[in-house]
């Protein structure tokens, strides 16, 4: 069993930043993968980046064009997930979660082979 628990969403005007997070517990090996995901009212969920902290692989939603980036603190165990230059489009519910049985050196972003997520954090782009 692996727990996620997420933090960091809120509340920011368009153009503006945060930085989310995602703290890991339990049965966690260096084999797993983790990534982010997020879903808005009446839409699909969508990848957003993943990450293979035992070989340092990162993967990137094209749609994204740079302005988000992904990194892993393997003291804390948490991954984090830094937004800038926001848009209202980026209003979602956004979740992490791991892969734990592909085995690979590498993430996917395809949210069906993840499995464990966590609850998710709000992020509202408004001015």
């Amino acid at each position: 069993q692996v727990q996620l628990v997420e933090s960091g969403g809120g509340s920011v005007q368009p153009g503006g930043s945060l930085r989310l997070s995602c703290a890991i517990s339990g049965d966690t090996r260096n084999w797993h993968s983790y990534g982010w995901f997020r879903q808005a009212p009446g839409k699909e969920r969508e990848g957003l980046s993943c990450i293979h902290p035992g070989s340092g692989h990162t993967l990137y939603a094209d749609s994204l064009k740079g302005r988000f980036t992904i990194s892993w603190d393997n003291a804390k165990a948490t991954m984090y997930l830094q937004m800038n230059s926001l848009k209202p489009e980026d209003t979602a519910v956004y979740t992490c979660a791991t892969d734990v049985n592909r085995g690979q050196n590498s993430c996917v972003m395809s949210p069906f082979i993840y499995d464990y997520w966590g609850q998710g954090t709000q992020v509202t782009v408004s001015s």
